[in-house]
């Protein structure tokens, strides 16, 4: 092989490489964060929604879907001398709390906000190997907040 077609052949791979790369320059090259609201359209794609609304819904179209709103919070509340409680996410659009046992005469609970609200117990049974408790629940809206108590 020649230096020539080294070099229409390294040519050629960086041509293609580029134009690759071309097919997704997608950016968000300015933003503002303002009171109010409405729709921004540019050619095929359009944005609609205001600040502050907790639930702006889901705007989609070809490949592309939006989800508004805020992100909720699934959070352990740590108790003192209560096992450590774990909240994990999974891929199903659940989440999986769990504990380490022994936790004899402990229960699970829940609330949706921190300050002025009242928890809830989640009635056993929980699911368990033997070493950890858990329970599967799907993704709240909104807040949710988990804790082992004593009663």
């Amino acid at each position: 092989m020649n230096t020539r077609s080294k070099t229409v052949s390294g040519s050629l791979l960086w041509m293609l490489l580029a134009t690759a790369a071309q097919a997704q320059n997608y950016a968000i090259t300015w933003y503002t964060v303002d009171g109010g609201g409405g729709t921004s359209t540019n050619g095929v794609y359009t944005v609609s929604g205001t600040i502050g609304q907790p639930d702006a819904g889901t705007l989609t179209g070809g490949n592309f879907t939006l989800q508004g709103g805020f992100w909720g919070v699934v959070a352990a509340v740590p108790v003192p001398g209560a096992p450590l409680l774990t909240i994990t996410r999974t891929a199903t659009n659940s989440v999986i709390v769990s504990w380490p046992l022994p936790a004899d005469g402990w229960v699970l609970e829940q609330v949706s906000a921190v300050t002025g609200a009242s928890w809830s117990q989640i009635s056993p049974p929980y699911t368990n190997d033997g070493t950890r408790a858990w329970l599967v629940v799907p993704t709240p809206t909104g807040n949710r907040y988990y804790r082992l108590r004593k009663p």
